[in-house]
């Protein structure tokens, strides 16, 4: 992974670890157990290549994917499949600047997103500094803090190249 400043970064677009795909696929299959649900084949490809794709994807996107390999495959379904994965906890539906929803595999870990303002590109970062500042300014203020999230925005590397900066 390469290193930022103060932290580790790595690219939404990462390629998922062999054999990921098919773990998620299994928890997926006991949480739809878990809840009565039956697997189905259109089910189970949405949420194969979503686990497969490893990286922030619009339904609309997920949808394009999806055709590729079922052409049956309708948008009713995608959004209906990503809200049983989102209820079975095995994604985060973010919704960034642009204010389209962005679906990423719910991870292990806590991390960052920065997004470029011309590309669209999304990377995640990790970054023990921050994690270390919020504590300290809920210390200052009094409060617990349950949950964050932060989105820094600017220009990526390569938009910066391209427009000389």
């Amino acid at each position: 992974m390469p290193r930022a400043e103060e932290g580790i970064a790595r690219t939404a677009a990462g390629n998922p670890i062999p054999g990921e795909t098919e773990e998620r696929m299994a928890e997926f299959h006991t949480r739809l157990k878990e809840r009565g649900l039956k697997s189905t084949g259109q089910r189970d490809d949405i949420a194969r290549v979503f686990f497969a794709l490893g990286r922030h994807i619009s339904a609309e996107e997920l949808y394009a994917e999806v055709k590729k390999v079922n052409p049956h495959v309708g948008y009713a379904t995608i959004y209906r499949t990503l809200r049983l994965l989102k209820e079975c906890d095995l994604l985060f539906e973010r919704h960034f600047d642009e204010g389209q929803a962005r679906y990423e595999v719910a991870g292990e870990h806590h991390h960052d997103h920065f997004i470029c303002e011309r590309c669209g590109r999304i990377i995640e970062f990790e970054n023990e500094a921050i994690e270390e500042l919020q504590q300290m300014v809920a210390r200052e203020l009094g409060v617990t803090l349950s949950h964050h999230k932060m989105e820094l925005y600017g220009l990526c590397p390569d938009c910066r190249a391209r427009a000389g900066r």
